[in-house]
């Protein structure tokens, strides 16, 4: 009877020790490989938001820039087509009239509706 009491009572040591070994064998690497491939993916993802930004705020001023760019154009024309103008034979007086000016000896007329 002594034996099967000691046989019993290392059954009963070895059974915690089977139970630590299931709960040990418990882990499910799915889950833990699910969480490291999120947090690098995450990680990845937080390395990306700032050269977006960066992205995203160049096109904007290269908008901006090309909107000055197309107005400066405008103005060089413009500025083109009077320097055309005033090149012309006879500008300087046309203008001069404009203003209202008179040559030496002229007599100046104002006509009044």
């Amino acid at each position: 009877m002594a034996a099967a009491t000691t046989a019993g009572s290392r059954a009963q040591r070895r059974a915690p020790a089977s139970r630590r070994d299931a709960q040990r064998s418990t882990i499910q690497w799915h889950r833990v490989g699910r969480v490291a491939l999120l947090l690098t993916l995450f990680v990845i993802v937080l390395l990306y938001i700032r050269p977006v930004a960066h992205w995203l705020q160049q096109r904007g001023t290269a908008a901006h820039s090309q909107a000055d760019l197309r107005d400066l154009q405008r103005e060089h024309n413009r500025l083109q087509a009077r320097l055309h103008q005033l090149s012309g034979t006879g500008s300087i007086e046309r203008e001069a009239r404009k203003m209202g000016m008179v040559r030496r000896g002229e007599r100046p007329y104002v006509f009044q509706p």
